[in-house]
């Protein structure tokens, strides 16, 4: 007998879930293709490289603080050290992990945008240009900002969810299911980097507020899922404590994930420096604050019920907080930018939606949707092609990094130690050399960032010297950002102790290799 036909309510309500599930491998494809060059160069950013030296020490049973210190909780190395047993210790492993991340980013602003109940096509673009930006500024290595995106990402589609719950008709408060879910997001997050404060805060409210706001949910009970929430956003960082106590390293645990970034959020840089580099990262997404302008351009105050104008404005207040948490360390170094991302590539793809749905006919909307998309996603990948052939590390010309690292595996020999004094420290895992300090970030220990520990970084400089590690790494273009004292100590057990074993050409200058006599 031929099978019945599928009930045609049934059909119906697969058909969207399907189609979201096609959007969903759309985004998944596109963050693989958009970061393909990021397994070309060994450093595009230079933090990442300490994030690798922690995880690899971790593995060999040296904990991130202890045995590699940093000023950044644990979180970060946590996620490379799973990468590294997932993939193996190398640099692709780390680029692989930052993909992962990008597309998990990119379909959890795609459920945010769901979530608001705004057209699919606009979560699909807001997704795509969400991982073609994510190469700029930096993000093509695994930085902080990205590991935490998927998190707050998805936070805030929770979180918009629930207000759009508790404004809609059927008015349903939100429960303590969806506050535990996103207290661990955020919770996670917050052990990668303390920026999440701010936009962890705005989750809350996005999930609660409304609900309160129209009587839905009770002050007492609201009351209680603000401490539960608050309790679990402080878990994973007060466990991870615990096990720090329970081996007797409290305190290098509190003062690199708390006391250090306390101190360097009291720095700042000059207002003109600080003003120059935020012209400069608004300008490198120049194509999508312009569609983020139309989108602004387009909200009005009697349309604020509708799904795309309330996304607009939920977005738009997650892009004021997000520029908050950029100023809030005082630096703005250009990956704190990829803070704007999520939000602003939401943004991004409402106004090319709203643009689409005014220029072109009814029949042709998506084409000229996809179009926009298209050019606001390809400026982004073709600066990054401009950078990687302008120089071309790795691809078409040989990676310094690289030559370096084999020159220094080669220098120290088997289980030899290495000190790189201003250069990049990903050369540690690459080379395979052992650490000579347990400041293994030259910045930390002969750059500007000396006082950032409770370690005396001077007294430290003198025993690695005088503990004559077996290669010392000084690149001769990069020694402005050596401390003068430190930059003469270095230079000083150089000559009396070492010989020139290699010199690698880097674009600002020689990178020199000395090995111990």
């Amino acid at each position: 007998m031929p099978e019945a036909p599928a009930p045609i309510a049934a059909t119906r309500a697969a058909v969207p879930l399907l189609r979201d599930a096609a959007a969903v491998l759309l985004l998944i494809l596109g963050a693989a293709v958009f970061r393909l060059t990021s397994f070309i160069p060994a450093v595009v950013d230079t933090d990442e490289g300490l994030y690798m030296v922690q995880a690899r020490e971790w593995l060999g049973g040296g904990w991130p603080l202890v045995a590699a210190w940093d000023m950044h909780p644990i979180g970060a190395p946590a996620m490379f050290a799973l990468a590294f047993l997932a993939f193996g210790v190398s640099v692709e492993a780390a680029r692989l992990l930052g993909l992962i991340c990008v597309a998990a980013t990119s379909v959890a602003l795609f459920a945010a945008v769901r979530a608001a109940g705004a057209p699919r096509a606009i979560g699909i673009g807001a997704g795509l240009l969400y991982s073609a930006q994510s190469v700029l500024l930096g993000g093509l290595s695994t930085n902080t900002e990205l590991l935490i995106a998927p998190f707050v990402a998805t936070a805030m589609a929770i979180g918009i969810r629930g207000a759009v719950r508790a404004m809609g008709p059927d008015a349903i408060a939100p429960g303590f299911g969806a506050i535990a879910v996103m207290g661990l997001l955020i919770g996670c997050a917050l052990v990668v980097k303390q920026v999440v404060v701010p936009e962890g805060c705005l989750a809350f409210a996005f999930l609660v507020l409304p609900a309160l706001m129209k009587r839905l949910l009770p002050l007492r009970r609201a009351a209680a899922m603000a401490a539960l929430y608050a309790a679990l956003c402080a878990t994973p960082f007060v466990v991870a404590g615990l096990a720090y106590w329970w081996n007797g390293w409290l305190d290098h645990y509190l003062d690199g994930s708390l006391l250090a970034p306390f101190r360097y959020s009291l720095e700042r840089i000059p207002a003109p420096e600080a003003a120059r580099r935020i012209a400069a990262a608004a300008l490198l997404l120049g194509f999508a604050f312009a569609a983020a302008f139309v989108a602004l351009g387009f909200w009005r105050p009697r349309d604020a019920a509708k799904p795309v104008a309330l996304l607009t404005a939920f977005v738009t207040l997650w892009f004021a907080v997000a520029s908050a948490a950029i100023s809030g360390p005082g630096f703005y170094f250009a990956h704190y930018f990829l803070l704007w991302l999520p939000p602003l590539s939401i943004l991004a793809a409402i106004g090319c939606w709203r643009l689409a749905l005014v220029v072109a006919r009814p029949s042709a909307t998506r084409l000229v949707f996809s179009g926009m998309i298209a050019v606001v996603a390809g400026s982004a990948l073709l600066t990054e092609y401009f950078h990687r052939i302008e120089r071309g590390p790795g691809w078409p010309h040989a990676d310094p990094v690289r030559e370096v690292s084999t020159a220094v595996a080669a220098a120290a020999g088997p289980g030899g130690d290495a000190f790189v004094a201003n250069y990049h420290p990903s050369v540690y895992v690459i080379s395979g050399a052992r650490l000579s300090t347990r400041f293994p970030f030259p910045a930390h220990l002969t750059g500007v960032f000396e006082d950032l520990s409770d370690t005396n970084t001077q007294v430290e400089l003198d025993r690695v010297l005088a503990s004559r590690p077996r290669v010392i790494v000084v690149d001769r273009g990069w020694m402005h950002t050596m401390r003068p004292e430190a930059g003469a100590r270095v230079l000083a057990a150089i000559e009396a102790g070492y010989d020139l074993y290699a010199t690698v050409n880097e674009f600002r200058g020689p990178v020199e290799i000395w090995r111990a006599r």
